[in-house]
């Protein structure tokens, strides 16, 4: 298990554990974080799970693919660090991540 910080957009911070294999949207409902609505349970075919990844991590998180890239297309307030949560597994390397919540998904 790793923690990792979800900040919403008022600026209240959880800290969760988060199994390494899972997804950090599947880390974010199973803990009761806000701002996640993961309306298609993680097939990348909305894009309601969009989180921002704080600048300190994107490279370790990694880049979306083209796929996920598409379904950005339709998240709210998208931006360069922005991902769709249920498109990052969760490792060892995490630990200590911090993640944004949008004031709203799309």
């Amino acid at each position: 298990m790793v923690k990792i910080t979800f900040i919403d957009s008022g600026g209240t911070a959880r800290t969760v554990e988060g199994e390494v294999g899972s997804t950090l949207m599947e880390t974010a409902i199973n803990n009761g974080v806000p701002g996640i609505e993961a309306e298609c349970g993680g097939a990348c075919a909305c894009s309601t799970c969009h989180v921002y990844i704080e600048e300190a991590w994107r490279e370790k998180v990694g880049t979306p693919s083209p796929m996920e890239e598409d379904m950005l297309d339709f998240a709210y307030g998208v931006q360069p660090n922005s991902r769709l949560s249920c498109q990052i597994k969760v490792s060892e390397d995490f630990e200590g991540l911090v993640v944004r919540t949008p004031d709203r998904q799309a």
